[in-house]
């Protein structure tokens, strides 16, 4: 399924059922997995494992050399999962010595002309809009969702479930199952639309949402904030999530919808 006018190396792996469409180059070192679509023009640097079943549209650039000057020609890696689709000239660079690749994971959309930098790692279930800006290092956790237009700050982290409104500057951390939104980037509550879709229920979504009224609402400092959590509020998968995410943030989380930052 290989059309004569694609460039292939030939020590590059190449499962069954994949279909590289005419101009597209796959250079060495690259191995793609059954199933997968490659569209003209698009091209798949040294270092690309791609999962199955994945849809990589035309202009799209994986794996090329990461855009970070301390980069010195190491042996790097960019790893994309199963089922996920990359849209037209959207890029995805390599890792660096840091951290020694780059991760997108399974059933991801990443739209047209994103930008996917060094070191990231994107979970699975992820949406990345149109023009998102990655920089390096950046932490996307399982089913987060980035809207279109916005740019992430390197080493920033984005909890699970958490939505970024369209044309955010993220600087901050985004915890768990929050909406972002606002210049600067502030709470603008829990992703409860996207919690009741992935089967969440009125009693988990509750919680999260008192939780979020310890940490942002009722003018507590971080660390009481978190000690009065554990203390009043019932253990749970959701709460630990968030707790843990908080106490291991490096950068601080996002502010209050009040603008107040979180900690004062």
């Amino acid at each position: 399924m290989i059309q004569p006018l694609a460039y292939v190396h030939p020590e590059a792996k190449i499962a069954q059922n994949v279909v590289i469409e005419p101009f597209a180059i796959i250079h060495k070192d690259v191995e793609i997995d059954e199933g997968t679509w490659i569209g003209s023009h698009a091209v798949i640097n040294e270092g690309a494992r791609i999962g199955k079943n994945c849809r990589i549209y035309p202009g799209v650039v994986i794996s090329a050399i990461p855009q970070d000057l301390k980069f010195r020609g190491e042996y790097t890696l960019t790893f994309v999962g199963d089922n996920t689709t990359i849209r037209e000239y959207a890029t995805v660079s390599r890792g660096t010595e840091e951290h020694r690749r780059t991760e997108i994971g399974s059933d991801c959309l990443i739209m047209a002309y994103a930008h996917v930098a060094h070191d990231c790692r994107v979970g699975n279930h992820c949406l990345i809009g149109n023009t998102v800006q990655m920089a390096g290092h950046v932490h996307l956790g399982d089913w987060g969702i980035i809207s279109a237009f916005s740019a992430v700050h390197q080493f920033a982290k984005i909890g699970v479930h958490a939505f970024i409104s369209g044309g955010s500057l993220v600087r901050k951390d985004v915890p768990p199952f929050s909406k972002a939104a606002r210049e600067p980037l502030s709470y603008a509550g829990i992703n409860s639309v996207g919690l009741r879709r992935r089967g969440y229920t009125n009693e988990q979504i509750n919680q999260i949402q008192e939780i979020y009224r310890y940490i942002y609402l009722r003018g507590l400092s971080n660390a009481d904030a978190l000690t009065r959590i554990e203390l009043e509020l019932p253990p749970s998968d959701e709460r630990d999530e968030i707790v843990n995410f908080i106490r291991n943030s490096e950068r601080g989380i996002m502010k209050g919808p009040s603008g107040r930052e979180v900690g004062e």
